[in-house]
């Protein structure tokens, strides 16, 4: 080890060198939409970890990588603990990323999304790897930050925080993020942690609701005020809006009418007429409910026990209301659960669709990621979890569940002819129509022709083909075979690029058992035409998209 580094350890009291790394995508992009928009999906909890480092007296480099970075260069250099962000997409360049550090003896820690999913697999590539994080948990790790090569250390802390640093102290992470666009500037807040929802599919089921201080709400949103003419806010909230009037009130105390928009997600059970009268008066300019299933999650669209075309013919005049107060709506749906069978599910989504024709509706396939929500862990007792690879799992790529009621070949049937119908000319027209506002009107339009619509419907289309020909895909996911179709690895090698050769030894083995390595030329073109997809899960990104547009 290097001798500095020891003694820098050894005196860690007074100061460390301290690397943070973002990671908005897997790979590189050329894309002008994500080009201009990355820059506005930096993740909170890295710019958190700088602030309290930077409070213990440690010095901070970090680094948000949006795709359009060399990365290699963008790395810290001499420093002596990394942190690593990474939703499970993200994974495997992660592991590289960390497998570099380790060589040159940089302790490495892993956060975010992946690490609470998959913290046993990632304990093997990192020295610590980290759930809930507070500043104590911060303190304590960098305090000692021994290297851990054999084992990783699994760190939480007992809860969420109960309060983080607010935008004014994160104000130099975050403007150093945004300047990476000259178009579009969305500051990254958070009203409240956890939900009071119970969707067993969810990662924030399982953690209590609770409201951080409204005092720094107020004092960021005044500050805000201060950096930018007219600032755009994108609520990280997993549920916005849940203590409606106290959150109405902070943003009225402190905003003046018209000068802040603000984009969030909440649940349609919190939307009624008056809510939204009062998000209209406040600036609220895209709202992100979720439906999610037309035969379950009743709680969150306040439906009772109204199912099928009952519940359709009901959420449509909910959100047709919601689209006469807030100029973007965005209705959210889960595919493949396990409530659905037969087409009934996709024939009712296009009923909705005909009659609420304003909203752009996103669809993510059931997808179980790790130990992250109840439902995931049922689902790996029962066996049903299909070894796909991270790399892929981003909702939209590739089906990692056995589906209860349907074959994967039967369920991308339905699938593709719901994203047909969806991004059908007529539907694009009508859609277009419905909207009032210019701004929405041409957002519509422009997702529905790229990767988020045309887009996907075609990476849909290759995936039905691959499962009715090609005989990996067939022995896959039918459960002869457990070993991934080889188009996985040839797109891993492909997309990690330079940081393919840093994987740590034997993590890709179980893809390549007994078969030569391929190249894959399909794969190759497939995923260079859909290139927005490696941006954040749906929610997050297109809610902060959309009020950078309005």
């Amino acid at each position: 080890m290097n001798p500095i580094r020891i003694a820098r350890r050894q005196n860690h009291r007074k100061s460390l060198k301290i690397g943070i790394i973002d990671l908005i995508t897997k790979r590189p992009l050329t894309a002008l939409y994500a080009r201009i928009m990355n820059p506005n999906f930096a993740s909170i909890m890295p710019q958190v970890v700088a602030v309290w480092a930077e409070e213990m007296g440690h010095e901070v480099h970090l680094v948000t990588y949006t795709g359009f970075e060399d990365l290699q260069r963008e790395l810290p250099h001499d420093i002596d603990v990394l942190f690593v962000c990474a939703f499970t997409q993200a994974a495997f360049l992660a592991y590289s990323i960390s497998n570099l550090f380790r060589q040159q003896n940089v302790v490495t820690v892993l956060g975010g999304p992946h690490a609470r999913a998959y913290a046993e697999d990632a304990r093997n590539y990192f020295d610590y790897v980290v759930g809930f994080a507070d500043k104590t948990l911060i303190h304590d790790l960098l305090q000692d930050c021994s290297p851990h090569l054999t084992n990783g250390v699994m760190l939480s802390a007992p809860q969420q925080p109960h309060t983080l640093p607010g935008v004014r102290e994160r104000w130099k992470f975050i403007r150093q993020t945004l300047d990476k666009t000259d178009f579009f500037h969305i500051v990254p807040m958070i009203g409240s942690l956890g939900c009071p929802y119970k969707c067993s599919f969810c990662v924030d089921s399982v953690i209590d609701y609770q409201p951080l201080p409204y005092d720094q709400i107020r004092e960021d949103l005044i500050f805000l005020q201060t950096q930018f003419k007219q600032p755009a806010v994108g609520w990280h909230d997993p549920n916005f809006g849940v203590r409606f009037d106290d959150y109405m009130g902070v943003i009225e105390e402190a905003v003046k009418p018209g000068t802040v928009r603000f984009a969030a997600e909440s649940s349609l059970s919190l939307l009624s007429e008056p809510h939204l009268k009062r998000l209209q008066r406040n600036g609220f300019v895209a709202m992100l409910p979720g439906i999610e299933s037309w035969f379950d999650c009743n709680d969150k669209s306040k439906q009772g026990k109204t199912f099928g075309m009952d519940k359709v013919k009901s959420v449509a005049e909910h959100v047709n209301l919601i689209a006469r107060y807030i100029p973007y709506v965005q209705t959210n749906f889960v595919l493949g659960l396990d409530v659905d069978s037969g087409p009934l599910p996709f024939e009712l989504t296009k009923r909705f669709l005909d009659l609420a024709p304003a909203a752009f509706p996103a669809y993510s396939m059931f997808t179980a990621f790790g130990n992250s929500a109840p439902l995931n862990l049922e689902l790996q007792r029962d066996g049903r979890v299909l070894d796909v690879p991270f790399h892929f799992l981003d909702n939209n790529s590739a089906l990692n569940v056995k589906l209860k009621n349907y074959s994967t070949l039967e369920f991308y049937n339905h699938l593709v002819g719901l994203m047909r119908y969806s991004f059908a000319p007529r539907a694009i027209w009508r859609r277009f129509q419905a909207n009032k506002n210019p701004v929405p009107r041409w957002m519509n339009f422009v997702r529905a022709v790229s990767s988020e619509g045309r887009g996907r419907y075609r990476q849909h289309v290759k995936m039905r083909h691959r499962l009715a020909t090609d005989r990996e895909f067939i022995e896959f996911f039918s459960g002869e075979s457990t070993v991934p179709p080889s188009y996985y690895h040839n797109t891993i090698k492909e997309q990690l690029g330079p940081f393919y050769e840093h994987l740590p030894i034997g993590i890709l083995d179980y893809l390549d058992r007994g078969r030569p390595f391929k190249d894959s030329v399909n794969g190759r073109s497939h995923y260079k035409k859909v290139e927005q997809e490696d941006l954040l899960p749906a929610e997050t990104a297109n809610a902060v998209g959309m009020v950078a547009e309005l």
